[in-house]
């Protein structure tokens, strides 16, 4: 039967798929993207502090994935909002990145509670980045659009029970031990997620969400730090061409392999990005302990990699200094370059100028 886009796809197949996915460019590709991702693990282990990745490689994540979604904002902007979250003048889009930051966070909080991945864990992942209550879909009419032409481009299933026991199907295929290279069941997941679309919105970014997720339940990676919205945003155009081949023709290979490069190659840049955020770390606690004796621990230069803005607050909040005595770290290690000050409402929030330009690269 011809694949209508403009028909609700009920007969989306369940996994696993009915064709071999396994092919050898597909199984070549995944020993290259499996040993691109064990060095990014390996690495991750090195960093002295993990939340100065959380806060740098997963925000970029974040801002990635909501991009595709043309929500669009820079990151001086969320930089300023994680330091000052309160102040009026973060945008509403600023806002939205920061929720699927937040999102990400829960999903993976949830995942180190209970080892699953669910329906409830999705829908508590779209909830958080909607900033509302989100069910499974139960009315009619949803549709998907060329955002130029707005030609109907796809239409998922219909019906709150049909969608669930997709779901249920989902969750089964992604806790059975069986299967092909996680990699190429990475793939397959993302698929079937988002031809499902099981939310009214956020499908997207929950399923990408989803992609660090199952890395992390299966053991390749220990933190959400896979920066793969960049390369989606790279080569969004063949995202979407892709996804349709495997709807309307059944064919994974195209996608599976797409899938495979984008974990390697981003698995890579990710790599590159750590060494580079540890040796700046290294040079910046060279600098500080040659200069401002005095007042250097490693911990007070380890905290202005956690946060790109940092205020008084902050120091205070980690046991660094009193108020007092904070603001004259800050204020000596603006004197000698490391950071560079700004007003934000009534606060001072201090940047840290090479790590910003580092992570706007």
């Amino acid at each position: 039967m011809t694949f209508d886009p403009a028909v609700p796809y009920n007969d989306l197949p369940d996994l696993p798929p009915a064709r071999d996915i396994e092919t050898v460019p597909v199984l070549k590709r995944a020993l290259t993207a499996g040993r691109a991702l064990a060095e990014l693990k390996g690495l991750g282990n090195t960093i002295p502090d993990q939340g100065i990745m959380i806060n740098s490689i997963v925000l970029q994540e974040a801002k990635a994935s909501s991009e595709i979604e043309n929500i669009v904002t820079t990151n001086d902007a969320l930089f300023r909002a994680m330091a000052v979250p309160s102040s009026s003048s973060v945008e509403p889009t600023t806002k939205e990145v920061l929720r699927y930051r937040e999102a990400l966070w829960t999903g993976f909080t949830d995942l180190s509670k209970h080892s699953l991945l669910t329906t409830n864990v999705f829908a508590g992942v779209v909830s958080t980045i909607r900033k509302s209550q989100a069910g499974v879909r139960n009315l009619p009419g949803t549709v998907l659009h060329n955002p130029t032409t707005r030609e109907i481009i796809y239409s998922p299933p219909e019906g709150e029970d049909l969608i669930r026991r997709k779901l249920r199907n989902l969750e089964e295929y992604i806790h059975s031990p069986d299967g092909p290279d996680p990699l190429i069941k990475m793939a397959i997941i993302h698929y079937q997620f988002e031809a499902i679309h099981p939310f009214s919105d956020g499908n997207g970014r929950t399923g990408r969400i989803l992609n660090i997720l199952y890395l992390v339940q299966q053991g390749l990676l220990d933190l959400p730090v896979l920066y793969l919205s960049r390369y989606i945003i790279e080569n969004k155009s063949e995202y979407y061409r892709r996804l349709r081949m495997v709807t309307q023709d059944q064919d994974w290979e195209p996608w599976a392999l797409y899938m495979l490069e984008a974990v390697e190659e981003t698995a890579v840049f990710t790599r590159r990005r750590i060494l580079e955020i540890r040796e700046l770390l290294g040079n910046t606690v060279e600098i500080v302990r040659e200069r401002l004796a005095g007042i250097y621990t490693k911990e007070l230069v380890e905290s202005l990699f956690r946060h790109p803005y940092t205020k008084v607050q902050f120091l205070v909040n980690e046991g660094l200094a009193k108020r007092q005595t904070a603001a004259a770290y800050l204020r000596e290690l603006q004197r000698i370059g490391v950071l560079q000050a700004f007003k934000a409402g009534r606060e001072n929030i201090f940047l840290n100028v090479r790590l910003y330009e580092l992570l706007s690269r």
